[in-house]
């Protein structure tokens, strides 16, 4: 007993994971909620269309913020302890992550009426308007998730995590307030602008800390070496970017004209489960691993890390696994209504994926931690191609339950193609080097 206690008290993953919960309740609470909102006051059909609009704003992040998300947190992680060189790799990542953001948003603006046609097909009004609020949104997002990366990268958990319930929090009550006034049209803002608005959250947290964020950002730090290390994080990041959103918003409208839009809405809300309950995995992973593997060298520690993960998190994730499965009944009407009991039916299979998403992804993220560009790329294009070919072949087959059994085959091929080529690194002989 006491060595467990120990055991636990001095495990760094463990201290996180537990720190983590907290973060992680406020955010499946938040979802909870607003999701309740869109369930009675606009259904399974606006819940479609609010899809659309978060594939499109994923995009839009991800391009405005170069995909230098995982990049700034190992560059960071790597050379936190070397001023100078820290100094150089947060001014070159603000400075070209805004002016990124300055050309994505303006973008969006003066493309609002093309875009809006694309994403919602005439099935609302002031979608134009829409898009114009969320190009004003884009540089706060930005700021927002670059003041999150460095306190990844610097290993700030517990910051981190308070930072997010403050601003999960503070993203609800706008989300709420919008949702119960405007209905569709007040969902569809409060997407656009929640994430961006919880910016002012890190704001005073980076406000309160000037004396040290400051003098990070002189001009003269500017490091175009920085920038060239950054450019394939950047092109791996747009690639997913790219691939993913238009792939599930090809599905999406392929369920819409096929079989309907309520089935597409009932696909989005199994999406947002899946979503709720994948979180505490997904950020943890995100939260320590990527900073650990960046900074680890050798296939022992490597391997390390990667059983440990497995033998800590997965039990307590495949039992939480079942226990949803078994009260799918439960959550599906206390998250939503009667009215998505059709919902319950794709619980098995997004399930079984998700599990083996999860056993994917912990390893996966040595391709953004040892930046193996090639290898992050071929793997991405084979997942969003396995699963638009089979979310195709199933749902002629089987109806919308068909995307859920695509989504379990295209992670369980993803897998053992990871396996493949991580083999040596996984199961290989012992050495320092990866």
């Amino acid at each position: 007993m006491k060595l467990s206690l120990k055991y636990i008290t001095t495990n760094v993953l463990i201290k996180v994971a537990s720190l983590n919960v907290a973060s992680v309740l406020t955010r499946t609470i938040a979802g909870f909620l607003s999701s309740k909102a869109i369930a009675i006051y606009i259904g399974a059909e606006g819940l479609a269309i609010i899809g659309n609009l978060r594939n499109f704003l994923s995009a839009a992040q991800s391009f405005a913020t170069l995909g230098f998300y995982n990049a700034t947190v190992k560059y960071v992680s790597e050379f936190k302890n070397d001023v100078i060189t820290f100094a150089k790799i947060v001014t070159t990542i603000f400075y070209l992550a805004i002016i990124s953001t300055i050309l994505i948003a303006t973008i969006c603006y003066y493309s609002a009426n093309y875009i809006s046609d694309v994403i919602f097909s005439n099935r609302i009004t002031n979608g134009t308007h829409i898009i114009k609020v969320l190009a004003f949104a884009l540089p706060f997002y930005t700021l927002n998730i670059l003041v999150y990366a460095v306190l990844n990268g610097l290993s700030k958990h517990k910051t981190l995590i308070i930072l997010n319930i403050l601003g999960q929090v503070f993203g609800l009550c706008i989300s709420l307030v919008l949702i119960y006034k405007y209905s569709l049209q007040g969902a569809l803002i409060s997407v656009a602008l929640v994430e961006s608005l919880i910016c002012f959250v890190s704001l005073i947290f980076v406000y309160n800390r000037r004396q040290v964020v400051c003098p990070l950002l002189k001009f003269k730090t500017i490091d175009y070496t920085v920038a060239k290390k950054m450019s394939a994080y950047t092109i791996m990041a747009l690639f997913s970017a790219i691939a993913l959103p238009i792939v599930m918003i090809a599905i999406r409208s392929y369920i819409i004209n096929t079989i309907g839009v309520k089935e597409a809405g009932f696909w989005e809300a199994m999406t947002r489960i899946s979503k709720y309950y994948l979180l505490f995995v997904s950020s943890l992973i995100t939260l320590y691993l990527l900073p650990r593997f960046s900074e680890i060298n050798s296939k022992t520690e490597f391997r390390k890390e990667v059983f440990s993960f497995y033998k800590t998190i997965l039990p307590i994730f495949g039992l939480g696994l079942i226990v949803i499965y078994s009260l799918r009944s439960v959550i599906v009407r206390f998250i939503f209504s009667e009215a998505f009991i059709p919902v319950e039916a794709l619980f098995l299979w997004q399930l079984l994926g998700d599990f083996v998403k999860v056993l994917s992804m912990v390893i996966a993220y040595q391709f953004l931690a040892k930046k193996m560009f090639w290898h992050y790329i071929i793997t991405e294009a084979f997942s969003v191609v396995i699963f638009y070919l089979t979310s195709l072949y199933f749902i002629e087959n089987y109806g919308v339950r068909g995307v859920t059994i695509a989504h379990f085959v295209t992670y369980v091929l993803y897998f053992v193609v990871i396996l493949i080529l991580l083999r040596d690194a996984l199961f290989g002989g012992y050495s320092k080097k990866h």
